[in-house]
């Protein structure tokens, strides 16, 4: 499991997350919404080491995720970031073999390269493979780049606003894909995403964030009424529910 505890990020005099404990539950998938500017990607690289803490603990196992060494959590925890831009010349196949590298370093074994043709496939890319990175739509590259996750191996999957910049079908895809990872492969999933009907449809549960601080956390459907959504945006809202799932209307 991972825990945080009284987690705080300061930049100079700004406060941008503070004191913010949660228990994150294993084999669900957690979204994380709220305002922009509100800490929750701080809150997500906090809990991958990309963002250094100000104060406060995360735990992973039990353990100071400080106390990790770097390479033994990554065959544990991965996250995708918003800059997954990739600068050298490489084909799916061989940005999949990033994933791994916490595991085989640069000499993959032959079950290293069935793992990232197993993550390729999973992804629907085998038509891709050896399509460079440059060359794809925005939708397959998010999708090669999440297989490269796939290929790292590990229980907990981290993403970063994973449907930014994708048109309505892709983004849809998208968190169904997200959805998959945790049925079907047993990931914990954690991500951040501005579209709260989304989070709805896909998550198990939702952490709102506003102004640094947890606004709300729950199951969906705990977070998603009109009361806590209107607290944390600031907009009425109206909830209908479609296929058993809150879907939200601001005005």
């Amino acid at each position: 499991m991972l825990t945080i505890r009284n987690l705080r990020k300061t930049y100079e005099d700004a406060t941008v997350v503070d004191d913010v404990s949660l228990d994150l539950p294993h084999g669900k998938v957690i979204s994380m919404i709220g305002p922009n500017g509100a800490g929750k990607s701080t809150v997500l690289g906090m809990i991958s080491r990309l963002v250094a803490k100000s104060s406060g603990a995360v735990e992973f196992q039990g353990k100071d995720l400080e106390k990790w060494e770097s390479r033994e959590l990554a065959k544990h925890l991965a996250i995708l970031t918003q800059a997954n831009n990739v600068q050298m010349k490489l084909t799916v196949r061989e940005l999949v073999a990033f994933g791994r590298f916490p595991h085989s370093g640069s000499n993959l074994s032959q079950k290293d390269w069935e793992i990232v043709d197993r993550s390729i496939s999973y992804m629907e890319l085998e038509d891709f493979a050896e399509r460079f990175i440059d060359e794809m739509s925005g939708g397959q590259r998010q999708r090669a780049f999440i297989a490269m996750v796939l290929a790292q191996d590990t229980e907990y999957v981290l993403l970063d606003e994973p449907t930014n910049n994708l048109d309505i079908y892709h983004a849809t895809q998208m968190m169904k894909l997200v959805r998959r990872l945790c049925d079907e492969l047993g990931k914990t999933v954690i991500l951040v995403l501005h579209e709260i009907n989304l989070a709805a449809f896909y998550s198990d549960y939702i952490c709102a964030f506003k102004n640094g601080k947890i606004a709300a956390w729950g199951t969906v459907n705990e977070v998603m009424t009109p009361e806590q959504l209107k607290l944390i945006y600031g907009v009425d809202f109206q909830i209908h529910e479609i296929d058993g799932r809150p879907l939200a209307i601001f005005h």
